[in-house]
């Protein structure tokens, strides 16, 4: 077994929790080997990807995304039921993707093109965030500016108990080259400029999608046909040692990795889960030969085309 991965298990695999049948939608637990999760509720086929819990397990966010335009979905656990999907009340009117919550579940920071002022026109993707309110509501989203926000695109904020923000940039001056996972030191209060990672995480290619432990003991995210890839874009995890500087990422394997895109991770609030995105493709033997031409739309427009779909898995299993 991979050694980062034994490392990763033994962080965030310790954690006891009083068994919720409720969790999770009610989905049946996976194994160490990933499963879509919750198909043709969660992953249709209409390319799901992002994914996001809430501290106490009652709200479920993701990203549902057009061509045009994408919105964050929100599932929410009444005391007795999961209620239908609907559009979060700070997202529809734009491109919004990657939710986000902070660690004790007051805020939710997404991407977003919206624009800066009402009717205005679309901006880059910037960091946005909403917070909670005594009801239980989110206020109106708002940017967080500079210096988090520049004139290019950043995406997917991962925030830390420490108050300190990661995302995606690629940076102009300073970077590894192509995106780089960067993070905002949060101190006095306020964000300082971004700095990216050092080359333990970052590389020459693309480096992007970071979920960080809320403790920030290890990092996984998404890199583009890096040294070790599977075949595309791969999820790679990297932790601190003892003095917290970053140790060299490795690839997390081919039971996670596949040939195709696999990315957003998001580890669950008690540390047992790992989800993330996939478009792998299903295999031959798992779709009906000779279909008639309704079968073969419904393929098409079902989950495992391709298009993203969420998986999860437990994390291995380490012995004493």
């Amino acid at each position: 077994m991979n050694r980062y991965l034994l490392l990763f298990a033994l962080i965030v695999g310790c954690k006891s929790q009083p068994e919720k049948p409720w969790e999770y939608l009610g989905q049946a637990k996976p194994g160490t080997t990933p499963e879509m999760f919750a198909p043709a509720n969660v992953s249709t086929g209409n390319n799901e990807r992002d994914f996001a819990i809430s501290p106490d397990g009652t709200e479920i966010y993701y990203s549902l995304v057009g061509v045009q335009k994408s919105v964050i979905v929100m599932r929410k656990y009444s005391g007795e039921q999961w209620e239908a999907p609907v559009i979060a009340s700070f997202s529809g009117d734009s491109y919004d993707i990657e939710p986000a919550f902070s660690p004790d579940g007051s805020k939710l920071y997404f991407a977003s093109r919206r624009s800066l002022t009402n009717g205005g026109p679309e901006k880059d993707f910037d960091i946005w965030y909403v917070e909670k309110q005594q009801d239980g509501s989110w206020t109106e989203a708002k940017n967080m500016g500079a210096p988090v926000n520049s004139d290019g695109h950043e995406y997917y904020p991962s925030v830390v108990k420490s108050g300190n923000l990661y995302f995606t940039l690629r940076l102009e001056e300073g970077g590894m080259g192509g995106e780089d996972i960067v993070f905002s030191k949060f101190e006095n209060g306020r964000f300082m400029a971004p700095e990216p990672l050092d080359s333990a995480v970052n590389s020459s290619t693309d480096e992007y999608n970071a979920f960080v432990d809320p403790d920030e003991r290890f990092i996984i995210f998404g890199s583009w046909q890096r040294e070790g890839s599977q075949g595309g874009g791969d999820l790679y995890i990297s932790r601190k040692d003892a003095t917290g500087k970053w140790l060299p990422a490795v690839n997390m394997g081919a039971t996670i990795n596949s040939p195709r895109l696999d990315y957003c991770p998001f580890v669950s609030p008690d540390g047992q889960w790992l989800f993330f995105t996939s478009e792998i493709v299903k295999s031959s033997d798992q779709i009906e030969g000779s279909p008639t031409y309704e079968g073969f739309v419904g393929q098409l427009n079902s989950p495992g085309n391709g298009r993203g779909d969420i998986y999860w898995m437990k994390m291995p299993v380490v012995e004493k």
